[in-house]
């Protein structure tokens, strides 16, 4: 195993099987309440650039049950690449810590935590990607359907940190693709490429909702103002209208098709309040099975 969870890419297919295999049975470790305490006498440094509550609980309540202590340094705490070099952060918390989760604004900011890093570093979210979101993702579809054979993905929204750690997996594992939205929100070129080069998955740009969903195992949506965007959130708003998951979309699929969201969501927004409550709705199995995905990633990068 690689010795830091950066990017999905990081990994080979076979590794991701085993972190999502491991991850199956942690979970039911957790369920039945079993006595597993693999991180007992460890330390989690949890780094928050940028806040979440899912990925604090999550990465606290996972490393706690499995005997760890977690610890929280928002962003008043570390003032990362502003009051102190990411390299002597690095450095420092390492020494300290026998493992670092970040959540971070820049990509490069975790790229170097992680060069100067003695310890294991979890990419908890980057304004590039989200892989712990991802594996989680994976999981949950896998649970579901029992299978990732022949999916279709449709994304619907602006190609963000979502859509490049998809395409990453896409990259590992065969499927099917499609991010839909406006034009000009399009992602990452050289991420798409990389889907393109690695000749496992197709991939489609699509600005066409009716036609993008058409035959979607899934159709995954997030805001459309991320932290970190939301003075564009008005302009967004107009643009992306037409995008919205509502109930007519999720019947026009033509089969049984599961909705997705990373949350926080914007109800009313980018999905209509029906379709967050409706049965084919997973997003809260996807939430709790961030925790169940972390959890296994740490074990694999402490084994």
């Amino acid at each position: 195993m690689p010795k830091h969870f950066l990017h999905i890419t990081d990994y080979s297919k076979d590794q991701l099987w085993d972190i999502l295999q491991l991850a199956i049975e942690i979970k039911t470790k957790f369920k039945k309440r079993e006595d597993y305490k693999p991180f007992r006498n460890q330390s989690l440094a949890m780094i928050f650039a940028k806040p979440s509550a899912r990925t604090r609980i999550s990465f606290e309540t996972g490393f706690t049950w499995m005997g760890g202590h977690a610890l929280y340094l928002g962003p008043n705490d570390i003032g990362i690449g502003k009051r102190e070099a990411v390299k002597d952060i690095a450095r420092v918390v390492s020494r300290y810590n026998d493992m670092i989760m970040a959540r971070l604004f820049s990509h490069d900011h975790m790229i170097e935590l992680a060069a100067y890093s003695d310890s294991p570093v979890v990419n908890g979210l980057t304004d590039y990607n989200h892989p712990c979101q991802i594996m989680a993702d994976a999981l949950t579809i896998l649970e579901h359907r029992g299978n990732l054979d022949e999916l279709k993905v449709t994304y619907m929204g602006d190609g963000n940190n979502i859509v490049h750690s998809w395409l990453q997996l896409a990259s590992k594992l065969p499927m099917h693709f499609v991010c839909c939205g406006p034009e000009g929100f399009e992602p990452d070129d050289k991420t798409v490429k990389m889907v393109e080069d690695s000749g496992i998955s197709t991939f489609e740009i699509s600005h066409n909702p009716a036609s993008a969903v058409d035959g979607a195992d899934v159709i995954y949506t997030d805001v459309w103002a991320s932290m970190g965007q939301k003075d564009e959130a008005e302009e967004r708003e107009k643009l992306f209208a037409d995008y919205q998951v509502n109930e007519a979309l999720m019947a026009s699929t033509g089969k049984d098709t599961l909705f997705m969201h990373c949350l926080p969501a914007e109800r009313g927004r980018e999905v209509a309040d029906e379709v967050m409550e409706a049965p084919y709705s997973i997003v809260f199995d996807e939430a709790e099975n961030r925790m169940h995905a972390q959890n296994a990633i740490m074990v694999s990068l402490l084994k």
